[in-house]
């Protein structure tokens, strides 16, 4: 089967198998439910929820190991995207680390790695100008040479062609939207969402039930907070001895820049302004292909006042004259958002549990100084690939694969994390000038075979770093110029965003009272500004009275930040139905 953006149906392409199986089941999509229906199963060795670089390098893997030993092994994705890559937004500059291991000659077989760095740059920026700081000083692992600069959603694409041609099956389109488990609680498989509901559950022409997975091991691979591996932590209560998850919202533009302001192997990170000093974020510039340029800002979401947008915050940077100075005479072409995992070593929870594992952004390998995470989501999909295959050579099933926790322990992955691992923490505590100072000393103390002897927390989850609007200073932004700086609506025209709008909602509240209730009164709404699509807004009447939380869910470009930084914790983001969110072009 191609990978394409013309879905078919799973029911017309999978051969059924049906099963007596009794399965338990959780459902992510909540606040909806039809009567239970019988529905059709196929079985695999394995099924892998995500199409990304963590998923499809698992995929390969077992295939390989099947092909190098001689046997059969049946495996599955599942991607809600319309078509593999359409949901896969990343600066990106990768490490070749992770498809190094995957496939030694990956320049040979074409892989779209194009633009090797030439240069490399940090800035800090102040309101009008920037102070360049020389590269002796930053850590070894902060240097970019002998990383690429390319399109994080291309990269998936060719992994998927990888994959299909071993023999994977590939179904994008097809949101997973239940953890099955058995009678044991072990994890069975997954469940696709039923397609063709309305918004009250009810069936429309064209309905069709969802599909069971069921699988000897299932991989979470749904990127950053997933609503899968979030259902599985919590099930499994694999957080229990790791710190708090720390997150980050990344908003990214690609634009196609005037030729002269292109700088073919460019890359730039800058610290500071527009952002105080407490609060943690930064921004990147990556010059690669036919004159296009990645430009990106990351915002912490444990940012104190809740008056900050991080959509505004980056439309004002790039009004700086240092990032204008690239941008002015070329176009926007495409424009998306994502959430990261910033929390590193000490954040990452227990990766397997009974019939399944953690992969990639699920579990969070993010490294937050190098802006970087696909290379270590590739090396954790192939470490669970290998634990599965060998597992399932010993003719087990539905257990723990314990053998990828004690792969990952030991690994290049682990010890990465582990380098930086108080990086974050300084930040938050010192602040953005000083937290830097003292993280890029403790990396060249690790560098040198010394630091810290003991790991930083990150104290609290990063919603109840936010404080009351009262206690704040709103932010006054300028109007966008329309020439490097635009508003959020015709941003979010430029991802492709589009959902069917007679579904169940798949941005749930939890109690429908606390945006005007709590989070008006308390905290101005935060989400109206956190939220990078305009998908929450405040309206009154006429008068300026009656004030309604009102939910755009058609502009949601999947990031999920809402359902990390909400200060009350009460919006559930799960999935809609597949194919619906962003479509990302070379993004």
């Amino acid at each position: 089967m191609a990978v394409c953006a013309n879905v078919v149906p799973l029911s017309e392409i999978m051969r059924f198998v049906m099963t007596d199986m009794p399965v338990n089941q959780v459902n992510a999509r909540q606040g909806w439910a039809l009567a239970p229906e019988e529905r059709e199963a196929m079985e695999y060795d394995v099924v892998i929820v995500g199409a990304g670089p963590a998923g499809l390098s698992a995929a390969i893997r077992l295939k390989q190991m099947a092909e190098e030993k001689g046997q059969e092994i049946s495996v599955c994705v599942l991607e809600k995207g319309s078509e593999v890559g359409a949901h896969i937004l990343s600066g990106a500059v990768i490490d070749p680390v992770g498809i190094n291991r995957l496939f030694p000659d990956w320049k040979e077989r074409g892989a779209p790695l194009e633009t090797e760095v030439t240069s490399d740059r940090f800035l800090f920026l102040g309101p009008a100008g920037a102070l360049p700081l020389p590269n002796f000083i930053l850590p070894p692992l902060m240097k970019n040479h002998g990383n690429y600069i390319a399109s994080l959603g291309n990269v998936a694409r060719w992994l998927a062609e990888q994959a299909e041609a071993m023999g994977v099956e590939i179904y994008p389109g097809f949101a997973a939207a239940e953890l099955l488990f058995d009678d044991n609680g072990a994890v069975r498989g997954v469940a696709t969402g039923d397609m063709g509901v309305s918004k009250t559950g009810e069936k429309k022409d064209g309905w069709m039930p969802g599909m069971e997975l069921l699988a000897k091991y299932t991989f979470l691979a749904e990127g950053v907070r997933g609503s899968l591996s979030k259902a599985a932590i919590a099930q499994y209560d694999l957080d229990a001895n790791s710190d708090y998850q720390k997150f980050g919202i990344g908003i990214k533009e690609l634009w196609q820049v005037a030729p002269e302001n292109h700088k073919s192997g460019h890359v730039q990170h800058t610290l500071g302004w527009p952002l105080d000093n407490k609060t943690g974020g930064g921004s990147w510039l990556y010059h690669f292909g036919d004159n296009f340029v990645s430009i990106g800002f990351v915002t912490h979401l444990n940012y104190q006042n809740p008056h900050l947008s991080p959509f505004d915050e980056f439309q004002r940077f790039n009004m700086h004259p240092a990032i204008r100075q690239t941008l002015e005479g070329g176009k926007r072409v495409s424009y998306g958002a994502r959430a990261i995992t910033e929390g590193g070593y000490q954040s990452v929870p227990k990766l397997a549990f009974p019939g399944g594992a953690l992969i990639g952004c699920s579990a969070g390998f993010v490294n937050v100084p190098r802006i970087k995470g696909s290379h270590n989501a590739m090396e954790t999909g192939i470490m669970a690939a290998e634990a599965a295959f060998e597992a399932l050579a010993d003719g087990r099933s539905y257990d723990e694969l314990s053998a990828y926790q004690q792969a990952y322990d030991t690994s290049r992955v682990a010890k990465e994390l582990k380098m930086v691992r108080n990086v974050k923490p300084l930040l938050t505590k010192f602040g953005n000038f000083l937290g830097t100072v003292l993280g890029g000393a403790e990396m060249w103390m690790r560098t040198l075979g010394i630091g810290l002897p003991f790991t930083l927390s990150h104290g609290k989850p990063d919603h109840a770093a936010m404080k009351k609007a009262d206690e704040c200073k709103p932010i006054d932004y300028p109007k966008p110029d329309g020439e490097v700086a635009f508003d959020k609506l015709s941003s979010v025209f430029l991802s492709a965003t589009n959902h069917e709008e007679d579904q169940p909602a798949h941005l749930t509240l939890k109690d429908s009272s606390v945006p005007v209730g709590v989070n008006l009164p308390e905290y101005d709404e935060p989400a109206q500004r956190y939220c990078p699509a305009g998908v929450y807004e405040v309206v009154r009447e006429e008068n300026g009275t009656n004030p309604r939380l009102q939910i755009n869910a058609q502009n949601c470009v999947h990031c999920p930040t809402c359902d990390i930084t909400d200060p009350s914790q009460n919006i559930n983001w799960v999935v809609p139905e597949g194919a619906g969110g962003p479509n990302y072009p070379n993004m």
